[in-house]
């Protein structure tokens, strides 16, 4: 069997859109039951109660995670407001610990899915458990390293599979906490449509705003639900506070979402696709083109401390040729390429001019 071959008819019966929600981490029982019971009090459709265990750092002395006792607070979670429950596990450690739990859901985490020996660990610990699996995204862009990690699992007779689409990591400082990269999540899903696939917007914003626009999305173009993190005093969790709302935020949120009819998965539903994906090569081009003003800007500096003209003549001359060589290459239009050139050289030439008249410091 290999991955396209999946049924994955689980999820039928979880509701849909499938909703996961609770912290991003356990901190008390209090805590925990206190966001669980006004979850179910405010009529949020979730079916399936979140809250990390064990939380990986980035640097060492920050908050890790209470570790196995959170697994109680858990279990009084189902027990006592009827969710399902679900965490990330890391190792085969976290695998053990949630399976003698009856830990309902469990996902692979980002900075897991990066590294093929930890999901292959994780995956022999699992081998053979009927469990809900999601694999989130790897931290960096790499959508065979995603792939890989499904086919670790399945090759130990996990079958029961999902994805989580939260982002990737970038250096350079976008509006996103994690760059949503539409591009690589929607070819997964192209590639694999029988998987179901959920979207993290907690984790991809960073951020309280966004968070319904991120989602709506995603529901937009087929995904299958959402994992989003709520806490009953978010200013006050213990870890990524800024992206965590409260049950009642989170109600109103779940409640103004539009779930497409998967009838509209022809037209309207690639439709969706393309939008999507032209939007995020929009956002794209606007950064790069970011990045061009601030490199001009360093041109035009050197430029005026050297005495020397802005516009020069032989390089409008390569930009023109290079122009005309890409159109060719790309099959666009030559007149098309030129305007866009153009503007660009002009915006390039007037950001140098304001630099000379020291109106750019």
């Amino acid at each position: 069997m290999n991955l396209k071959e999946l049924k994955n008819e689980w999820i039928n019966e979880l509701t849909q859109p499938l909703m996961i929600a609770g912290p991003c981490s356990a901190e008390s029982e209090a805590q925990m039951l206190e966001t669980a019971k006004r979850i179910k009090e405010s009529n949020a459709q979730v079916s399936v109660f979140r809250a990390g265990i064990w939380k990986p750092r980035t640097k060492p002395n920050g908050f890790e995670g209470v570790g196995v006792i959170g697994l109680n607070w858990l279990k009084k979670v189902k027990e006592e407001y009827g969710f399902k429950t679900a965490t990330e596990v890391a190792n085969a450690h976290h695998v053990f610990a949630a399976l003698e739990a009856d830990v309902d859901v469990l996902w692979i985490g980002a900075r897991s899915t990066v590294n093929p020996f930890t999901v292959q660990e994780i995956a022999m610990a699992l081998r053979g458990t009927d469990k809900p699996v999601f694999v989130k995204n790897p931290v960096n862009p790499d959508l065979a390293l995603w792939i890989g990690a499904l086919e670790r699992l399945l090759g130990q007779d996990i079958k029961n599979l999902g994805v989580i689409h939260r982002g990737f990591s970038t250096y350079q400082k976008t509006k996103y906490r994690n760059n949503p990269n539409w591009q690589i999540a929607l070819d997964f899903k192209s590639q694999f449509p029988n998987i179901p696939m959920l979207i993290d917007p907690s984790h991809i914003c960073g951020n309280r705003t966004g968070l319904a626009d991120i989602t709506q999305e995603a529901l937009n173009v087929g995904y299958q639900g959402a994992i989003i993190e709520s806490h009953c005093n978010p200013d006050e969790a213990w870890s990524d506070a800024a992206q965590q709302i409260t049950p009642e935020v989170l109600s109103e949120l779940i409640g103004n979402l539009k779930v497409r009819s998967s009838n509209l998965a022809g037209f309207e539903g690639e439709m969706g696709r393309h939008r999507t994906l032209i939007s995020d090569l929009d956002f794209q081009l606007i950064e790069l083109l970011s990045q061009r003003m601030k490199i001009s800007e360093k041109i035009g500096k050197l430029k005026k401390e050297n005495d020397i003209a802005i516009f020069q003549p032989e390089r409008w001359k390569v930009i023109t040729e290079y122009a005309n060589q890409k159109a060719k290459e790309t099959g666009m239009s030559q007149e098309f390429i030129e305007k866009i050139f153009k503007a660009i050289h002009e915006e390039s030439i007037e950001v140098q001019n304001n630099i000379m008249i020291d109106k750019i410091k």
